[in-house]
């Protein structure tokens, strides 16, 4: 009677997959359980084949070389065990069941917060009850690196790598610490620094989180089709993962180091609107175009919304989304989709309070009104400011910026300029799609002319590049 309970609920899990879905999960249990069907001759069930933690490991590194970091190899293993069948705890057996392989996948994959709790929380810790929060730090930092190193290793990171953006080790701390400053206690209080650490969250308030949490559940699912390369070409199956890292563009072959690192792409893309997520393209970079405000001005007007990050001398690391192209002119400018954010020393986004609509300003060569870049506050008090003297800038919240109730950004006040990148973000404009586009300076007479009278020559001329729109970054 028993066998008939646990193959209903297992009937259950399976018709969520499609028979096409059916016969891969099928295949990678064979494959775990190195079963040759021998094992589950008798009583006609193949239900008794078993996956063992050696036969995860041997898996990830005899035929992967190692897509998922062993951690996380025993952590997923830790879940799959914690699917109780009997009615016993199943934690006695060191066996994987193909029913608890299924019901795992189908938790983990198809279900709500409420049904991949219980197997969360003992991904986070062996034992049952409540957990601190230093051990889902931990799990959560194992997670965040395992989805990094698994589409490394899949080679899925759409013209991003190692090379070309900053070291993930403290992307990957500021992103889990990101993701924890969300945990709430039931009464809606919110522990922080040393005491979330030390704090208890029992089962409801971590389901509570991982709902309103949703790179929990993405990032496991990332985690589990990459690392265990299951279910991770069917297309209707990964609409969660297609925009989790943009496709680079512009950036190829050009020696460069992104002031971005793979964490902070993940989550600033996802805090952008969506038809924007599938594709940034490196439009400015100091290191590339050299120091100098016309420079930039050249090479972000009139190319739709985009991200500007930049980095202080004291190497922290800040910057702000404009939702729309940037125009010189001595009025603000955007809507209320543009926010601010830092990446380091921490990883967060501060959107727009409703206070004022200085989302963002672009002015130069003016007399009366400040000549910069800025986003958020008012003039003299930006919340992000680059000034046309290239190199200065201020980031003044006393205590917080108005427009976008962001803290100061930058390590001081008054900073000075280290490094600066703008990403147009989407795709480009259609009237800067095409090749050998003119520079700004081109266009408008009237800039090129105030840059002669003030001395500066056109540092433009001979620097062009024709807008990329190669499709060899992939």
């Amino acid at each position: 009677k028993m066998g008939n309970a646990e193959s209903s609920a297992y009937r259950d899990h399976l018709s969520r997959f499609l028979p096409e879905e059916q016969s891969e999960i099928d295949g990678v249990f064979d494959t775990l359980s190195g079963s040759n069907g021998s094992a589950g001759a008798k009583n006609g069930k193949a239900t008794k084949k078993t996956v063992t933690l050696a036969a995860l490991q041997a898996r990830q590194s005899a035929y992967l070389r190692e897509p998922l970091p062993e951690q996380m190899t025993i952590r997923l293993y830790s879940g799959m065990k914690s699917i109780d069948l009997t009615g016993k705890s199943s934690g006695l057996s060191e066996q994987i069941a193909k029913e608890q392989f299924v019901i795992f996948m189908s938790n983990l994959l198809k279900g709500n917060a409420e049904e991949k709790i219980t197997i969360i929380m003992r991904m986070i810790s062996k034992t049952e009850g409540p957990v601190k929060g230093k051990q889902i730090q931990e799990f959560t930092e194992d997670l965040i690196m395992s989805v990094v190193h698994v589409l490394s290793y899949r080679k899925e990171l759409k013209g991003w790598n190692m090379e070309n953006t900053r070291d993930s080790g403290r992307g990957v701390k500021a992103l889990a610490s990101q993701l924890l400053s969300e945990l709430k206690l039931a009464d809606g209080t919110k522990p922080v620094g040393p005491q979330l650490m030390e704090t208890n969250f029992d089962q409801s308030v971590i389901e509570d989180w991982v709902y309103r949490v949703p790179q929990i559940s993405v990032f496991l699912s990332v985690v589990i089709r990459q690392g265990l390369h299951v279910l991770h070409s069917l297309p209707d199956q990964t609409k969660d993962i297609v925009n989790l890292v943009p496709v680079c563009k512009g950036i190829k072959g050009r020696g460069l180091v992104s002031l971005f690192d793979i964490p902070s792409i993940i989550y600033i893309n996802s805090q952008l609107p969506t038809e924007l997520q599938h594709k940034w393209q490196l439009l400015f970079s100091s290191r590339l175009h050299g120091e100098s405000f016309s420079q930039l001005c050249g090479h972000i007007v009139n190319k739709g919304p985009c991200i500007v990050i930049l980095k202080d001398l004291d190497g922290y690391i800040f910057g702000g989304f404009a939702s729309q192209s940037w125009e010189v002119k001595p009025q603000f400018q955007g809507d209320n989709r543009c926010f601010l954010f830092s990446v380091f020393p921490s990883l967060a986004v501060y959107t727009y309070t409703g206070y004022n609509d200085h989302y963002m300003y672009l002015n130069n060569g003016q007399q009366t009104m400040p000549n910069g870049l800025g986003m958020g506050g008012q003039h003299g008090y930006f919340g992000l400011w680059i000034d046309s003297d290239y190199g200065k800038g201020h980031s003044k919240a006393k205590p917080r910026c108005t427009t976008y109730n962001s803290p100061q950004l930058s390590a001081k006040e008054e900073f000075t300029l280290d490094a600066m990148e703008v990403w147009a973000v989407g795709d480009l404009p259609e009237n800067t799609g095409t090749k050998g586009k003119k520079s700004i300076l081109d266009v408008d007479p009237e800039a090129q002319a105030l840059l002669e009278m003030a001395g500066k020559s056109r540092q433009s001329e001979g620097l062009r590049e024709p807008i990329e729109e190669d499709d060899d970054d992939d």
